[in-house]
């Protein structure tokens, strides 16, 4: 397994990346003052509120409020998960991703292990390559054009899935020759006891499955109905490739890189569960459809889709399968949800598939059938309440132990309060009661934890002064960053307790032994948190005065405020405390020490 990302190899790469590039390389920069401007990529609008700084290495739309760095950005824009941003960046600026000591083996092993996955993803394009050109040319592929023309499918949409024929016999290894060992790896060959070899994928339909970057890394296949005399009577209708190196079905969606690809804003996915269902639907231009592979959506499936889209339709048959398929989408989608993320349920008649349904309804249709698909609340009780009625006491009790887990492992209060609140409507009993027969549970580790800050902007110190200070010293400092250099000393600061302290005092933590970070850098080290929600509205800020002797005035006038602030504060707390008679040895000597520097 890998292990982390080096941070300091996402501090310097934030820091070595220029913002301006990346961006404009995609979305058409101007420059406009001090920074740069565009219309925002990610909401519609007319006159430019998109801004780039490059001096921060940040970017921020004062419309959609979205903003981040250069890794936030290709994570949003080319819709990539952080560690691909990561390897994408590294990639731009021609370097090799480094990884915590002990998360992977020694760098020549790294470097061995990735030649091999890249020599996998070289081949399987060869493969992919080859089985488009037998779709096209091989006298045995008539019965699979036959097929695809009469499932309604155009030349375009078959071209956009790179869709082939793996023709009958023992092919690919003459095909692609001297890679014999590699074929197996891949699970394009398969090697019986004799040592012999034959073709895993033998007269069928191809599917190539892509990753993010497009990259084929497994095929399906499918068996043609027409010429079903060429294959063995007990040949599953489709066939995937196994795992490998490259391929694991518990993480990859066929038809995910083509949505990515055919859409820039992604509102909802849906989720079906064959390879001629994504297909279908593409060809009636409905195209946010993906599949799993074979397999139940795992946890990774599901946060893959909502990096996407904050809406995701399962999509099944009405019959035993389907709802079972339903019942373990649900499972593993409920301890991750958030509150803006929604999840539904459609089940189609008997007899339908996606593919059949979308021919007969075409896409206005189809989309009003996902309009009115089950919510997640809807279904859920559904299941659990089947066989037990809404006037059985104790039915209700075994309701309630039913529903418990489940809730107990959600990690969203709002969202759980939401399911509660049904809950309590269907058994009749007070939501406060269940909150306490259910509670709390143990809710799953935060996916990406960096670094929390050890007091948010939140105090209940009833002796609070204005926060404007704090915010002050953050703004100024993340804007430029070398000012924290000017500070000699922070641990008088540490006594300080104030809103947002504690992240001011992370930021000059880390500002002292890594001097030269970008703005950018500092708030990857947030990534994924409240307080880093905080500090990148911060961040946005520009000074009046944008010189270097400004700048600092500011900020070391705020800091020095602080202080002052604090022990007036601390010198009345003493005084108070002495006339009352009740100050220690030390209270005495430190108010003599307060009082003589007035």
């Amino acid at each position: 397994m890998a292990g982390r990302i080096a941070r300091s190899f996402i501090d310097d790469l934030v820091s070595r990346v220029d913002i301006v590039e990346v961006i404009d390389a995609r979305v058409p920069l101007k420059k406009a003052g001090r920074e740069y401007e565009a219309c925002c990529p990610f909401h519609n609008e007319k006159t430019p509120s998109f801004k780039v700084n490059q001096q921060k290495q940040f970017y921020h739309c004062f419309g959609c409020k979205a903003g981040g760095s250069a890794i936030t950005f290709l994570m949003e824009y080319d819709h990539l998960e952080f560690v691909e941003a990561i390897e994408e960046l590294a990639k731009h600026i021609g370097v090799e991703v480094e990884y915590e000591e002990g998360g992977r083996s020694d760098p020549e092993q790294q470097r061995l292990q990735k030649e091999a996955k890249t020599n996998l993803y070289d081949l399987l394009g060869q493969c992919d390559r080859y089985y488009r050109q037998q779709l096209r040319q091989h006298p045995r592929a008539s019965g699979a054009v036959d097929y695809l023309k009469n499932r309604g499918l155009s030349g375009e949409i078959a071209a956009r899935y790179n869709i082939g024929y793996a023709p009958p016999g023992t092919n690919i290894e003459q095909a692609i020759p001297g890679q014999t060992e590699q074929l197996i790896i891949s699970g394009m060959l398969i090697r019986k006891d004799d040592g012999k070899t034959f073709d895993r994928f033998w007269h069928r339909i191809m599917f190539p499955i892509r990753d993010s970057r497009g990259r084929v890394i497994g095929f399906g296949g499918r068996i043609i109905p027409e010429q079903n005399g060429e294959n063995s009577p007990s040949a599953a209708k489709y066939l995937n490739s196994p795992e490998t190196p490259i391929f694991h079905k518990g993480r990859e969606l066929y038809g995910l890189y083509e949505v990515r690809k055919a859409l820039r804003d992604i509102p909802r996915l849906l989720v079906v569960e064959g390879y001629m269902d994504v297909i279908a639907l593409a060809q009636q231009d409905i195209n946010y459809a993906v599949a799993s592979l074979g397999t139940a959506c795992t946890t990774e499936h599901v946060q893959k889709l909502f990096r996407l889209a904050s809406e995701v339709v399962f999509c099944f048959d009405g019959d035993r399968a389907g709802h079972e398929a339903a019942w373990r989408a649900l499972e593993n989608s409920l301890p991750g949800l958030q509150g803006t993320q929604q999840i539904r349920f459609l089940f189609l008649p008997d007899g339908e598939d996606p593919d059949s349904m979308v021919r007969k309804t075409g896409k206005q249709g189809f989309e009003e059938l996902i309009d009115k698909a089950q919510s997640l609340s809807q279904y859920f009780f559904d299941h659990l309440r089947e066989g037990i009625s809404r006037h059985d006491l104790e039915g209700h009790r075994t309701l309630i132990d039913k529903t418990k887990p489940y809730l107990q492992k959600m990690s969203d209060a709002a969202y759980k309060t939401l399911l509660i609140k049904d809950l309590a409507s269907y058994t009749q009993r007070d939501e406060r009661d269940l909150h306490g027969l259910i509670g709390s549970g143990q809710g799953p580790e935060p996916a990406f934890n960096s670094s929390p800050p050890r007091v948010s902007f939140s105090s209940s110190n009833n002796q609070q002064l204005p926060p404007s200070l704090v915010r002050t010293a953050l703004r100024c400092l993340l804007f430029h960053p070398p000012l924290a250099s000017e500070l000699k000393e922070t641990e008088s600061l540490s006594q300080i307790d104030q809103p947002g302290m504690g992240l001011l005092l992370d930021l000059l933590d880390i500002l002292k032994t890594n001097p030269t970070l970008t703005t950018a850098a500092l708030l990857e080290r947030w990534r994924g948190t409240i307080e880093g929600q905080h500090l990148a509205k911060l961040a946005t800020w520009q000074p009046t005065l944008n010189d270097p002797e400004s700048l600092q005035q500011e900020f070391l006038g705020a800091i020095e405020r602080l202080q002052a602030q604090h022990l007036s504060a601390r010198t009345d707390t003493l005084l108070a405390k002495a006339n009352q008679g009740v100050l220690s040895p030390e209270e005495k000597t430190e108010l003599q020490t307060l009082l003589s520097r007035t």
